[in-house]
């Protein structure tokens, strides 16, 4: 019979086998999960050509197959046939067993009639037994058989459910049905009696598993109108049959309407293993399998939900706003689903499942919770360094703005942690806010460490600037007080300092210890920068000396450049020059910020390299240690020792071979000058010249003519005295002296006559003969003249030979 013609399909074969797909297709087909708990199954049982499917026919509007009577008397339905009920509220299932004795199976196969028995008590809610109205008292009725076998198999159910089981007379004679009745009754007792039953039932009264009902029917082919009469006033009675009072009965261990095609197979599996079937735990393994499926339905539904979906991908590229809300609704919802699907199974096994599906869903959607998570702790961290660093720029003290805008961000993470959160998960956020926490102390710290860096910086700067000029100023002009003044600028300097920066760091609230800390350092570091530019200082002090020694020595007390005229004191000079540069070599020896009794250096070293000198020309006898035969200075430690005693000894040995020269040259400058302003020949000389040269005098007076030429010889002996600068020449020394002037003594003389020459060219109007005192004042400009270009020259050969000479030297 076509499944799509008359909604009905062979649940069960002949040979047992039990129809997964046409069972899954008719319930799709009549849309049994949809009815939840409000539907009732209906099997009837009864012996073979009963009219067992005539009577489901008329009485549900069914169209299972028919006998033919025609054709006599045979097996019409094989195995186990299940249709819908047309027009019964609510849905109502019926099912049309194999007759029972059937000539077809033999008198020995009585399995699969216990079977199909077995299977219709645990599945159904109504059984209806048709049976003949002649078999009515009768020991050999046909339906003897058949009630054993239902009482049987009644007792392998482990926890039976009371079920209505509603005796169709067939072919009802004149006997009144309230004459067979009683009649029916007592034989269905006696072969309860007789049943064999388990130890626990053995005064179990019928009644506790069957509510019996009678109903007699016409006979459908001798009186077909009145038959159908009764059917229709039988058909009432399964209308609202599960309501209350109504005729299904009991319906304590109903299965789901979702859940029966799982519960019919399983029920017939453990019917034809040969087990006891235990309709309890059965009703909890379907309602276990049911809702598990239900479960799995919901969660793949819940993945490929498109809210869901939309919702995960934008947490993966940032914060969402209301995740929490919008997640809750679409778990709910799921959830929801699965309630209103799962909500007539076993209420134990629901609820587990349900929690089960739960834990899934929640763990599936932790990944996007978490990824949120990382997003708002991320967002926090980068507004809390903005408003951080804003907080810090607009001049607000560090340890406030630190505790402020932790506070502040701390509590939106917070809330924004409570938008994200899921009521129903109870996730711990408190990992991710520690991290945060962390990652925020962790900026802290470190923009701590960079302006407490930067302020140490800037006081260190400030302490090299103010340091560094006026120690190397006093180190120049070192004297006795040049440390007192360093101490005195160090200790003011630092202070300045250490004041500034104790101010500036009290706003970072740190601890007095820290704090104190970084004050010792910056006072520790001002020290090295006085050290340190001791040390830059000592490494000049050489050149320092020579400097010194220069200055003094070429310059009086006023500052003015010495001329060696012969007066001077140069042993003198050279010794108090001398005295100011080793004064200079003391202070640069030693570094003294402590005051700790350095001063005997100066002593030691005018012993050791001035007096001892000077010792040892008048007393050469005497034997004395030398006291800068040492690596060490008393009372001194090797850190505060800029130059060692030995290296002193070996700088002034140096020192005074490099200044020997200057002071050779001022010697021989004063011999050259004396020279020079004593050009005149001794008296006696002069006297012998009178006296010698009287007679050629006498020979002048009585010849004027000698006189003349004796007067113009002088005034060109005059004229290159004053052109070649003689007296200049030789103030240097006789031989530079005489170079110089055999250099220029041509050309002066090229340049004397040439001026000559240009004299006598000029026209008559200016003839010296007419005019001499124009002739006399052109001689004496081209005197000048020749003496300035004589003079030039000479100054010229002068610097040559001064070049000459110190090359040579």
């Amino acid at each position: 019979m076509g499944f799509d013609e008359c909604c009905s399909t062979q649940l069960i074969d002949g040979d047992g086998v039990f129809n997964v797909s046409g069972l899954d297709n008719f319930i799709k087909e009549v849309k049994l999960g949809e009815c939840g708990l409000s539907y009732a199954v209906v099997s009837i049982m009864g012996p073979q050509s009963s009219g067992k499917s005539t009577l489901l026919n008329h009485l549900f509007g069914t169209n299972f197959r028919e006998m033919d009577a025609f054709k006599g008397r045979s097996q019409t339905t094989k195995g186990i046939w299940l249709a819908k009920c047309a027009d019964i509220e609510p849905c109502t299932l019926v099912m049309d067993l194999e007759g029972t004795d059937g000539r077809e199976r033999g008198e020995d196969d009585t399995a699969f009639e216990k079977q199909s028995a077995l299977f219709a008590l645990a599945v159904s809610d109504i059984v209806l037994i048709n049976m003949w109205c002649h078999d009515i008292g009768r020991e050999q009725a046909a339906n003897k058989p058949l009630l054993k076998t239902v009482f049987q198999v009644m007792m392998r159910l482990f926890s039976p459910r009371k079920t209505t089981m509603l005796f169709v007379i067939r072919d009802k004679t004149r006997t009144p049905l309230e004459n067979l009745e009683p009649v029916l009754r007592e034989d269905i007792q006696k072969i309860w009696d007789t049943v064999p039953k388990p130890q626990a039932h053995k005064e179990t009264p019928l009644s506790e598993f069957f509510n019996v009902e009678v109903v007699a029917l016409s006979s459908y082919e001798e009186k077909e109108e009145q038959f159908k009469e009764q059917v229709a006033a039988l058909k009432q009675r399964f209308f609202h049959s599960i309501a209350p009072g109504g005729l299904a009965g009991d319906r304590r261990g109903v299965v789901p309407a979702s859940g029966f095609s799982f519960s019919s197979q399983q029920i017939w599996k453990v019917i034809k293993e040969n087990k006891d079937l235990d309709l309890p735990a059965h009703k909890v393994m379907v309602a276990t399998v049911r809702c598990e499926e239900i479960a799995n339905e919901k969660f793949f539904s819940f993945s490929g939900n498109e809210e869901w979906l939309e919702l995960e991908e934008a947490v993966q590229s940032g914060t969402v706003s209301g995740f929490g809300n919008k997640l809750s609704l679409i778990l709910d919802t799921c959830l929801s689903e699965y309630d209103v699907e799962a909500t007539y199974f076993d209420e134990g096994v629901r609820s587990a499942k349900r929690k089960q599906l739960e834990e899934k869903l929640l763990q599936l959607v932790l990944p996007a919770f978490q990824s949120l998570l990382g997003h708002v702790r991320a967002g926090t961290l980068d507004h809390f360094k903005e408003a951080f660093d804003k907080a810090l720029g607009s001049g607000e003290a560090f340890s406030v703005a630190a505790r402020d805008c932790s506070q502040s961000y701390m509590a939106l993470f917070d809330e924004r942690c409570a938008d994200a959160v899921i009521d129903r998960a109870n996730w711990d956020t408190s990992k991710v806010r520690d991290k945060l926490r962390r990652d925020i102390d962790a900026h802290i710290s470190s923009v701590r460490a960079a302006k407490l860096s930067e302020l140490t910086t800037l006081y260190e700067e400030k302490l090299k600037e103010a340091l560094s000029a006026p120690v190397e100023a006093l180190l120049d002009g070192a004297n006795s007080e040049t440390w007192p003044a360093i101490r005195k600028l160090l200790k003011r300097e630092t202070e300045s300092a250490v004041s500034g920066l104790s101010d500036a760091l009290s706003g970072f609230d740190m601890y007095e210890e820290s704090k104190n800390k970084m004050l010792a350092s910056l006072e520790v570091y001002a020290r090295g920068v006085v050290e340190a530019k001791a040390k830059e200082e000592a490494g000049r002090v050489l050149m320092r000396m020579k400097e010194r020694f220069t200055t003094m020595f070429s310059h009086d007390s006023d500052s003015m450049p010495r001329v060696w005229t012969g007066k001077e004191d140069i042993r003198g000079i050279t010794k108090t020059a001398r005295t100011s540069s080793l004064k200079l070599l003391s202070v640069m020896a030693v570094i003294r910020l402590d005051d700790d009794g350095a001063d005997n250096i100066e002593n030691t070293l005018s012993v050791a390299l001035v007096d001892s000198a000077s010792g040892a020309v008048k007393d050469r006898s005497l034997t004395t240690v030398d006291p800068l035969a040492s690596s060490t200075w008393e009372l001194v430690p090797s850190s505060k020792t800029l130059i060692t005693p030995v290296q002193c000894k070996s700088l002034w040995r140096q020192f005074k071979t490099e200044t020997e020269y200057t002071v050779s040259q001022a010697i021989a400058a004063q011999e050259a000058n004396k020279r020079n302003n004593n050009w005149l020949p001794p008296p006696w000389a002069i006297v012998a010249l009178i006296v010698l040269g009287f007679n050629e005098f006498m020979t002048l007076l009585k010849n004027p003519l000698y006189l003349g030429v004796i007067f113009v010889g002088f005034l060109l002996v005059k004229a290159l005295w004053v052109q070649l600068d003689i007296s200049g020449e030789f103030r240097n020394g006789a031989l530079p002296g005489l170079i110089s002037l055999s250099a220029k003594f041509v050309p002066t003389v090229m340049n004397l006559i040439k001026k000559l020459a240009e004299e006598g060219q000029v026209p008559a109007a200016n003839d010296p003969r007419r005019n001499p005192a124009l002739a006399s004042k052109s001689f004496h400009n081209g005197v000048n003249a020749s003496s300035d270009m004589s003079s030039t020259g000479s100054s010229e050969v002068t610097e040559n030979d001064h070049s000459i000479s110190s090359k040579q030297d």
